[in-house]
């Protein structure tokens, strides 16, 4: 992929993963790292379980990206200081 295609990439999967998760995201820089390193994250664990996309292309590595995001932005969220588990 291009440049162009991994910050389009990051883009959509960023946003898309920050209202999955909820909240108001992290700008549209931060949604488009969240995305980039959401598609990097989301590589690993589709090729650690062995599991392909249903669907090819970029609308895969959107949803590629959009798991690792949702995984990202979740772990962020948990290990976030000062939340409390009520």
């Amino acid at each position: 992929m291009d440049l162009l295609t991994w910050v389009i990439v990051g883009i959509i999967a960023g946003l898309i993963a920050s209202s999955v998760v909820g909240g108001i995201g992290m700008g549209l820089v931060g949604d488009v790292v969240v995305g980039m390193v959401g598609g990097l994250v989301g590589g690993w664990i589709f090729s650690a379980l062995r599991i392909s996309t249903p669907i090819g292309g970029t609308p895969g590595n959107i949803l590629v990206a959009l798991v690792g995001a949702i995984v990202l932005l979740g772990l962020f969220r948990t290990l976030k200081p000062g939340r409390r588990f009520v």
